[in-house]
């Protein structure tokens, strides 16, 4: 059964940790969404400088839940910062936490789970900066490329990305972490 992956984004996303980790998971079969609160298109964030368009695909006020088997959020420092002052973004975080399906966040988006409030008692990792603001929510904080404590999925950096969708595969029962990550 193919599985339905969504990604929310905005302007501002670490290019290569929406566009490769959608790659690795379209490449296993999932079928991968990207929902933004507008419609059109949004910009990434290449580095030192502003990255490629792509296409949102629905916007947030449509997104139900239901349609989607894990949740994948993008970092950056723009994209999240910017998401979460966005309610239907953190209450989309709070559905799929509460119905127990995959929240994967990497570098900077683990901010969402704390806006969240599903941050305390987990084992998480981020972006070095977003660290100190993990703790203070409560969490457990490491410094590894993946951090899997329940449904929730969390990586540091672009360096971490064949990890991170390995393990969102592997939440998903899709195919174990060693094959093709």
């Amino acid at each position: 059964m193919m599985k339905r992956i969504l990604i929310i984004a905005t302007n501002g996303f670490e290019q290569s940790e929406l566009t490769e980790p959608r790659s690795i998971l379209e490449k296993a079969g999932a079928e991968v969404t990207i929902a933004s609160p507008e419609s059109g298109s949004i910009t990434g964030w290449d580095k030192n400088n502003w990255g490629d368009g792509v296409s949102v695909d629905i916007t947030l006020d449509e997104v139900s839940s239901g349609d989607f088997d894990a949740l994948m959020l993008p970092g950056g420092q723009i994209n999240p910062d910017i998401l979460r002052l966005q309610p239907r973004a953190i209450e989309l975080v709070r559905e799929f936490n509460s119905a127990g399906k995959p929240v994967a966040a990497i570098c900077h988006a683990p901010w969402l789970l704390i806006e969240a409030g599903i941050a305390k008692g987990k084992t998480m990792t981020s972006w070095p900066s977003v660290r100190t603001d993990l703790a203070n929510a409560g969490a457990n904080v490491v410094d590894q490329e993946v951090a899997v404590d329940g449904n929730i999925i969390t990586s540091r950096k672009p360096d971490d990305i064949k990890a991170f969708a390995g393990a969102i595969k592997e939440a998903l029962a899709m195919e174990s972490v060693s094959e093709n990550a």
